[in-house]
């Protein structure tokens, strides 16, 4: 407990925080290889915002930090999972947006790194600014954020979807003043995750859960255990889980040394998915 008093301690002020995030970052990043030499492929990659800022709900401007993710709408596929904002490239379009962010005072010129990383990672760098520019044009398209407001913290290592085959680039992002975000057809709502509950291990669960399909011997389909965070909230239980459970996990690791309870340790919560969680029913 005093370990996690200590994390949440570090929350006290807001700069001492971005600032431990940058470097936590910066000193993963800085001897590996991030981005992938065919991110253009819009079928392959995905960008997303790890998006972090001080309201916990729309009316409570608290003095903790929060992960900011949408809850995905029944029209679209893998609805009711929560994910952080963003989506596929569009090359064309996101192409331009990355140039415009070349230009001084943008978001991503104002990064830290951003001058080392594009005289010594030219490439990189401009993988990093087509994704950035993906992650900015889908969270605009989503949830109406404001793109001139977000501050560049530094990128995530990325994950790899098995089953969609598909390779997601996670950019840690910060957003000031933002007062409320307008979610668009693809968002159910906006959920809002104090760190300092991420940073408990009571919060943490095992997820059974149950994928529904047509099975012509009629039998019960198995379950499978994922690790899960749950947060509760006045009027809603969300969960945590799957992919974005992972980008969330690598965060913490890397910024406060934090890793989840063993999953055999963890109370079983069950839950199920229909057969239409991988097609939507839009």
């Amino acid at each position: 407990m005093n370990k996690i008093n200590d994390m949440m301690n570090s929350f006290e002020k807001t700069p001492d925080f971005m600032d431990r995030v940058i470097h936590g970052l910066h000193e993963k990043n800085r001897h590996d290889r991030i981005f992938s030499k065919d991110i253009t492929n819009s079928s392959t990659t995905s960008a997303v915002l790890f998006l972090l800022g001080m309201h916990c709900n729309e009316n409570d401007f608290s003095n903790a930090p929060c992960l900011i993710l949408n809850k995905r709408s029944l029209k679209v596929k893998q609805p009711g999972d929560l994910c952080c904002p963003g989506g596929s490239i569009s090359s064309r379009i996101d192409a331009f947006l990355s140039k415009i962010l070349y230009l001084p005072g943008s978001p991503l010129t104002r990064w830290p790194y951003w001058r080392r990383w594009h005289k010594q990672r030219r490439h990189e760098s401009q993988n990093m600014a087509l994704l950035f520019a993906t992650c900015l044009r889908e969270g605009f398209e989503e949830m109406r954020l404001n793109p001139l407001r977000v501050k560049l913290l530094g990128p995530l290592p990325p994950q790899k979807l098995i089953m969609f085959h598909r390779v997601i680039y996670p950019m840690v992002c910060w957003i000031n003043h933002q007062q409320q975000f307008i979610p668009n057809w693809e968002v159910e709502r906006v959920v809002y995750i104090p760190l300092q509950n991420l940073l408990n291990p009571s919060h943490y669960a095992r997820y059974r859960l149950r994928i529904e399909t047509s099975r012509e011997d009629g039998k019960t389909p198995d379950a499978t255990d994922y690790p899960c965070f749950i947060q509760k909230d006045q009027d809603n239980t969300d969960i945590l889980w799957g992919a974005t459970f992972r980008i969330t996990m690598v965060f913490l690791e890397i910024v406060f040394g934090f890793k989840p309870p063993d999953m055999e340790s963890l109370p079983v919560v069950f839950g199920s998915l229909d057969k239409n969680y991988l097609t939507g029913n839009g």
